[in-house]
């Protein structure tokens, strides 16, 4: 591994945006770029910071040069709840459009830090959300590399259906081929809200201000690997004129059981509990079911979801992150937990979801397609059962699916947006549910060769991060692309 002397260190700020999906990627990225050599400073807020503060704790102590320094999150300037300081804390999606207002009152805050920082910073690697990022590094006479949270796949079919006029007028639940794919894949304009299609008016400025962005960016930055999408990194690239560097899957730098348990949240049951429950149980027998830190389901639907699981007589850990009122009195009065007790095990809050998967009792992952968790199924070899619910899920969906043919579709058609969930009721009942799960712990050929699949990419995810493998050297070639960019310029 090539590591900078300390004449030639470089230093790096990287900005993540505060949504739990965008934020753990980067925070392993930063370790990815300080074990070679590179001074990185992560600018976050005292909330956030405190999430990660194990992970970059141990960092430091190991002997990387990372440092946290605090941005005061602006909630009452944005009418926002005290101490809202992550996506995930919002009351309600009513207040997202505020959210992102708080976001770009950072600009001000950052632009002092980084003016007054040593060494002078020689990078802004910051998220697609802060498309000032791209201004700020412009007074600094730096580069300014944008990070995307989504696969080359989704951003290709986001460009292409962005930049295609047929999507006006169409009936929202008709499928229509993504036009400009290497692979046929079908879509309904109901499954891009949020994507393509914004919601709003205000939405769609947001997505513009992105945009230009990028367009004026220096590069790309991608949690994805070169075996796994090589045809969409190519595409991307020229669609975007762009520097795309695939460094993932990044979360595989979470090499010890510390870093793997506590990775962007305190588990919210005991670690060792879990693994014991999980030893207990044969090998690829356990089905995990994890639909991200912002999702939700409406109440009737969450009690389809668990009556399948009890239903499917497997090993299964479910990790229920937001109870409605409604939801909470159905799992009391029906004894559910009670129910499925030593077979099932519930978490309720935050769950150490990347130790988990690579434990070997693991045998499928039911999941929203986020696209962390996503990547983490694949570098875990796992079959998946696909409840994609918002933003670009749909077309992950499709990726794990339809592309590299590890997933198994319920079925889900229409998007469950943020305070929404309760208008759209059930969409997939517990027999569809209980049907892709015996699909994809099938022992038949089909099963089979989706296992087949998983294992050969999982083999892939791991060279790539090994020395001398494709995302190792995409590392080393963004630290030297960086070092050059002066005489680029």
């Amino acid at each position: 591994m090539a590591v900078l002397t300390q004449q030639q260190q470089l230093h790096f700020i990287l900005i993540p945006f505060m949504a739990q999906g965008h934020m753990l990627p980067m925070i392993d990225i930063s370790r990815l770029l300080a074990l070679r050599g590179v001074k990185v400073t992560i600018l976050l807020t005292p909330h956030n910071a405190a999430r990660v503060e194990p992970v970059i704790s141990r960092a430091q102590d190991s002997g990387l040069s990372i440092q946290v320094i605090h941005l005061i999150f602006p909630c009452a300037e944005a009418a926002l709840p005290a101490g809202c300081e992550n996506f995930d804390l919002l009351p309600s999606f009513d207040m997202a459009a505020k959210f992102v207002d708080a976001t770009n009152m950072l600009r001000p805050q950052v632009e002092e830090v980084l003016g007054e920082l040593k060494p002078s910073p020689n990078c802004i690697i910051a998220d697609m959300c802060f498309p000032w990022a791209t201004d700020v590094a412009l007074k600094l006479h730096i580069p300014h590399i944008v990070f995307h949270g989504m696969c080359c796949f989704s951003l290709v079919c986001e460009h292409n259906l962005r930049n295609w006029d047929r999507l006006e007028g169409m009936e929202s639940d008709f499928y229509f081929e993504v036009p400009g794919l290497p692979d046929k894949i079908e879509m309904t304009k109901a499954q891009l809200a949020n994507m393509a299609t914004p919601h709003s008016k205000e939405w769609g400025k947001f997505m513009d201000q992105i945009k230009d962005a990028e367009n004026n960016a220096y590069g790309i930055l991608v949690n994805s690997f070169e075996e796994l999408e090589p045809e969409y990194i190519k595409e991307l690239e020229r669609t975007k004129g762009k520097h795309v560097w695939t460094v993932g899957p990044v979360s595989l730098c979470n090499k010890v059981e510390p870093d793997k348990g506590e990775r962007g949240n305190k588990a919210s049951i005991d670690v060792h509990h879990c693994l014991q429950w999980l030893d207990s149980k044969p090998t690829r027998s356990v089905l995990f079911v994890c639909l991200g830190s912002l999702s939700r389901l409406p109440t009737p639907q969450m009690v389809e979801l668990g009556l399948a699981l009890e239903s499917s007589k497997r090993p299964f850990i479910w990790v229920i992150r937001h109870v409605s009122t409604e939801f909470g009195k159905w799992l009391q009065e029906e004894q559910y937990e009670e129910r499925v007790k030593g077979r099932g095990l519930i978490i309720h809050g935050w769950s150490p979801q990347v130790l988990i998967l690579s434990h070997p009792s693991l045998g499928a992952f039911i999941t929203h397609c986020g696209w962390n968790s996503t990547l983490e199924g694949i570098t875990s070899g796992l079959p998946l059962v696909t409840l994609p619910l918002f933003a670009e899920q749909f077309s992950n969906e499709k990726f794990a699916v339809n592309v590299i043919k590890t997933g198994v579709r319920v079925g889900m058609e229409v998007p469950v947006l943020f305070g929404m969930e309760e208008t759209v009721g059930v969409q997939v009942s517990r027999d569809e549910i209980m049907l892709a799960v015996e699909k994809v712990f099938d022992e038949g050929e089909e099963g089979d060769m989706r296992r087949r699949r998983a294992k050969m990419l999982q083999e892939k995810s791991w060279r790539a991060v090994e020395e001398g493998g494709s995302s190792s050297l995409n590392i080393a070639k963004l630290i030297q692309d960086v070092a050059g960019w002066r005489e680029e310029c």
